[in-house]
């Protein structure tokens, strides 16, 4: 049986020309880049170099760019970093955030005692701008709201809500991970952002923070002097070459890229829709006609995610789903992966508004750049008939 990767929300493959460009600094130029020697030196070049690469396509300097082991520390480093810059004074962040805000905003609040604000949503996972205006105070350390919602897809008006915060002086964090491969990243307004490379085909383990020149921040981690003396610890030079080579060709193909998937993605839910009626869609794509999202004068999504459709159908819990499409070939997850396995329901459906029984319905599908028309018909019928089997296995009382 043929396998269908529809997971790429949690991971992706690793892209032939990002592996060609980390090998040299796996293999010959292996050396630690703080070491003075020649194999040394060659480390060195090649980490400076996708500093500045990175920083080019970030719109942003060399300097400000510190890299992490993913986008988990980086999440941390924001905003624990700026918390114990700032003690005791109020952090707010967004109700649909990744874990990785969400925890380290809850050791904050539980273990330091820091003011911590939940930023409600919209039935479509949207902050308003206005509602945080009216409630965030002076003494604000940091907002945070992510770029593109990894459970539904739906793009945050970052823009628009940045420069309003930075006309106020109070820091903004961004978690960028799943917005780096079909959105813009450059000249972003916010203070922090956040990415992680396996989530645009970069290796695992390699992700970056940038941190604003003028933002203090205080490091999670002790013992060495790299990134500025803001993350200790000797770098994954390779992680960080592959990183940088991935994130120039998710630029360089950004708009056709997330055209064709939207469309893989709008036929995947066409097919759904009519076969089985009654299919539950979260987020922006509930609202819309499938065979015509929300476009932008490029031609791609403006409000969700081309790659990321969640869905569920009454009676079926999301870990049933996963588990069941696994035996039929098709990898798909619910809810966020870091949440995998766990049968509490997904926090980001709960703060649509949603009861806790249909929370826990959510099956997450996240197409990708090898994603093909076949693929996604295949799934379908895949989906469909199990589906149906389930169904039939309830109503048999199984």
């Amino acid at each position: 049986m043929n396998r269908i990767y529809l997971d790429h929300a949690a991971t992706t493959p690793l892209r032939p020309e990002v592996r060609q460009a980390m090998e040299p600094y796996e293999v010959a130029h292996y050396g630690n880049p703080s070491s003075l020697h020649a194999r040394g030196r060659a480390a060195r070049a090649g980490l400076d170099d996708a500093r500045d690469r990175l920083a080019q396509i970030l719109g942003c300097r060399a300097g400000e760019i510190i890299f992490t082991s993913g986008g988990t520390e980086a999440d941390n480093l924001a905003l624990i970093g700026v918390s114990e810059a700032h003690p005791h004074q109020p952090l707010w962040i967004s109700a649909v955030e990744h874990r990785a805000v969400l925890d380290a905003a809850a050791y904050l609040r539980d273990r330091r005692g820091v003011p911590v604000h939940e930023i409600p949503v919209d039935h479509q996972g949207r902050v308003q701008v206005e509602w945080v205006l009216d409630h965030v105070t002076p003494d604000t350390a940091l907002v945070s709201v992510m770029y593109v919602n990894n459970e539904i897809g739906t793009v945050e008006p970052i823009r628009v809500l940045g420069q309003a915060l930075r006309e106020r002086g109070i820091l903004f964090h961004v978690d960028a991970v799943q917005a780096a491969e079909y959105f813009p990243l450059a000249d972003l307004p916010c203070d922090l952002l956040s990415l992680s490379a396996h989530k645009f085909g970069g290796p695992k383990g390699a992700g970056l923070l940038r941190i604003r020149r003028d933002v203090e921040i205080v490091p999670l981690l002790h013992g060495g002097g790299q990134e500025r003396e803001r993350r200790p610890g000797t770098e994954n030079v390779a992680g960080m070459v592959g990183m940088a080579t991935a994130l120039e060709l998710a630029a360089e193909e950004r708009e056709l890229a997330a055209a064709r998937v939207a469309s893989l993605r709008d036929r995947l839910l066409a097919h759904l829709r009519q076969a089985l009626p009654d299919t539950r869609v979260y987020g922006p794509l509930a609202q819309a006609d499938a065979a015509s999202p929300p476009e932008t004068s490029e031609g791609a999504p403006s409000d969700t995610s081309p790659s990321i459709l969640c869905v569920g159908w009454p009676g079926i819990t999301g870990e049933t789903m996963v588990v069941a499409l696994d035996l039929a070939g098709v990898e798909v997850s619910s809810g966020a992966a870091c949440s995998a396995g766990s049968l509490a329901p997904s926090h980001v459906l709960k703060a649509l508004g949603l009861e806790a029984q249909e929370a826990a319905g959510g099956v997450r599908f996240s197409l990708g750049r090898e994603t093909t028309r076949e693929e996604v018909d295949e799934a379908a019928r895949r989906v469909i008939e199990t589906v149906e089997r389930l169904r039939e296995r309830q109503r048999r009382g199984d």
